[in-house]
């Protein structure tokens, strides 16, 4: 493996059999070396094999000036939420190493940032703010530095996003969109949701792609008719949950509901319905 072009002593830039980049790091990978000498092989630590081209011009450049303990770190968060999480997009090494690099050096400077949406953040991505909780344990024993909770929603948000292959701004507004819908079914209901029922884990996720769809304009089309009449009939008081949030969504987001969405949220609104608390009169 021959060097294309030298970042920094720990990170090199090569290019693989299929003539693509790829880039290579490891400590003292590069010292004493030049563009055209071969790697050794024995200090290779990790090798980005990204499939895009914009991906890996965008890692070389992140790579140049972050220190490779920072890189190294993210990766092994990476890889755990990877076997926690499933697929997740490349961007995301980019994304979260170049967001904790930076969280990194406010927390040394003394000027850490408020997360606005560590709430519901919380909340609504359990898997993901437990991963974010275990980052901040993996940054403090590997380098030393302890991130505020805050920190765990943001770090929660940008493995979402990894699995929406969404923009941070999208993945925001995704949230409250779905926050916003669980208080309206909440108090339309009068429910008192049970967190830790399977039927609410599935309305959450209902939520997470439904808020993307939305926001994104993408129409889920009508379909069976007599399915939409027979929800309807069987599950009234979800359907009109559901007509009450298609109302607000066009009050707010300019963004009409098709039947066949009204139907799917009503499924999922008496799923939940079925399995929570009603509310105590206050």
């Amino acid at each position: 493996m021959k060097i294309a072009k030298i970042l920094n002593n720990n990170v090199v830039v090569v290019i693989n059999e299929q003539q693509r980049e790829q880039v290579v790091m490891g400590r003292g990978l590069a010292f004493m070396k030049k563009a055209g000498d071969e790697l050794d092989d024995s200090k290779i630590e990790k090798i980005f094999a990204l499939q895009n081209d914009e991906l890996v011009a965008h890692l070389t450049e992140l790579l140049s000036h972050i220190p490779m303990e920072v890189m190294t770190t993210c990766d092994l968060i990476i890889s755990l939420a990877r076997s926690r999480l499933g697929k997740l997009q490349e961007n995301l090494y980019i994304a979260l190493t170049d967001h904790c690099n930076f969280a990194i050096e406010r927390q040394k400077l003394g000027v850490p940032i408020s997360n606005a949406l560590l709430w519901e953040t919380r909340r609504l991505y359990p898997k993901e703010y437990a991963l974010g909780l275990e980052a901040l344990d993996i940054i403090d024993t590997r380098l030393g530095v302890r991130l505020p909770v805050d920190e765990a929603g943001f770090i929660a948000l940008h493995l979402v996003n990894a699995q929406l292959n969404g923009e941070m701004p999208e993945v925001a507004q995704i949230t409250r969109v779905m926050q916003e819908i669980l208080n309206l079914v909440k108090y339309q209901l009068r429910l008192e949701y049970d967190e830790e029922a399977l039927s609410y884990q599935r309305f959450v996720t209902h939520l997470k792609f439904f808020a993307q769809r939305m926001l994104n304009r993408t129409v889920v089309a009508d379909d069976d008719m007599t399915l939409h009449v027979a929800v309807k009939d069987n599950y009234p008081k979800a359907w009109a949950c559901a007509e009450k949030i298609g109302e607000y969504l066009t009050a707010q987001y300019q963004r009409e509901l098709t039947t066949e969405e009204v139907m799917y949220l009503s499924i999922n609104i008496e799923r939940v319905r079925k399995e929570s608390q009603p509310k105590a009169p206050s």
